[in-house]
């Protein structure tokens, strides 16, 4: 006699479970078109650049997730703030240290038992000219409360993760009493903020106040990703549109949010004196074409219903290994990259097939350190 489903056991909020694996994928894939972005040859080879910009803006929707998660999972905050900070932040800052050190020190050790410079190039693209001494990693380590090198390229976010800990506190103090009129407020002015980026490109580098002696304009208190986590909290929290208005609606502003990302960043790149900055214009993630991807994949996740218990434990797992994941996960992607070329698969493929492999390696390693003692050191 065949044995029954058992659905998942509660409090596990099924489709979030789901939404962090699609995270983890993106934010993984995200970082296989590096090679492609970064590498001399993408300027060389326009197929390349197609392929590494048509992937790259596709994949933008990746951080924003995982902070409209936080925002859905943590605010309003029940804790005293000490409490608060006590659980989160020493879950995250450890791992972060120690991977950060690793990182900073792999162009020497690469280099330092016989690997080449261009080695390590292949595994961190956007440093093409990586130090081989050990005094200089020495200082990237030391550099690490304030600064985070291209070596350790997914460390930025955790920088930002511990800011919006420490400011979750405070910033849920009002959402817990605001009215539902004053957070669409909230969001309406952080709206605005998002089309900054382009104004302080294409109109003026001074707005709404800034100037060369102050850089926190009108709705600077507005802006950052704060706006993500508030709609996080919204979105989560209200009823469920249905499955014709979702598509009719969410389907028209993915694809207009995938055609502005995508036809901006080409823009930008093709000035061949383009900065990285201006490189990264129409990728950034507090934009009004990110948050146009975002929403859609937000709220259709939440249609999803897993019962099998095996899909159920494995994304349970993948929760408790997520932050290992993301902390570990850059190591592979030079190596993925490098294999998907070496089998011969297909350029359009790459970056898929490249994600794919480096996912496999980071879950398999991290549900292996899970298995030390005080592994929660290491991958959180």
């Amino acid at each position: 006699m065949s044995t029954p489903t058992i659905p998942c056991q509660k409090p596990r909020i099924v489709w979030l479970d789901v939404l962090r694996l699609i995270a983890i994928l993106l934010v993984i894939a995200c970082h296989c078109t590096d090679p492609l972005n970064a590498s001399s040859e993408a300027r060389l080879n326009p197929e390349i650049s197609f392929w590494g910009s048509a992937y790259g803006s596709f994949l933008r929707p990746c951080v924003p997730l995982f902070v409209m998660m936080t925002g859905f999972l943590l605010l309003p905050v029940r804790q005293e703030a000490s409490a608060f900070y006590k659980r989160r932040i020493p879950r995250v800052l450890f791992p972060f240290l120690l991977w950060s050190v690793l990182f900073n020190l792999a162009p020497w050790f690469i280099q330092a038992v016989g690997g080449s410079k261009e080695l390590v190039v292949d595994f961190f693209p956007w440093e093409l000219n990586p130090s081989a001494a050990f005094g200089d990693a020495l200082k990237n380590i030391a550099l690490i409360p304030v600064h985070f090198t291209v070596y350790a390229t997914p460390m930025w976010y955790v920088y930002t993760l511990i800011g919006l800990y420490l400011y979750l506190p405070i910033f849920s103090a009002w959402v817990e009493k605001a009215s539902d009129k004053a957070k669409f407020g909230f969001l309406a002015a952080w709206g605005v903020t998002l089309f900054l980026p382009y104004l302080l490109v294409f109109y003026s580098k001074y707005l709404l106040g800034t100037c060369s002696w102050n850089s926190f304009g009108l709705l600077y208190y507005f802006a950052g990703f704060n706006g993500y986590m508030l709609l996080g909290h919204c979105l989560g929290k209200m009823k469920k549109p249905s499955i014709g208005r979702l598509l009719a609606i969410g389907v028209p502003m993915f694809v207009v949010g995938y055609l502005v990302t995508f036809t901006g960043f080409r823009y930008m790149i093709a000035d061949p004196q383009v900065t990285e900055e201006g490189m990264e214009l129409f990728f950034t993630y507090c934009s009004p074409n990110v948050v146009l991807m975002t929403i859609p994949i937000f709220m259709a996740a939440r249609y999803i219903d897993v019962k099998s218990e095996t899909v159920c434990r494995a994304l349970a797992n993948l929760t408790l290994c997520g932050f290992g994941i993301y902390c570990v996960h850059y190591f592979f992607v030079g190596p993925c990259y490098l294999l998907t070329k070496f089998i011969g698969i297909p350029l359009f493929l790459i970056v898929p097939v490249s994600a794919l492999f480096t996912f496999i390696c980071s879950w398999a390693t991290v549900y292996l350190l899970s298995k030390l003692p005080k592994a929660k050191y290491i991958i959180g």
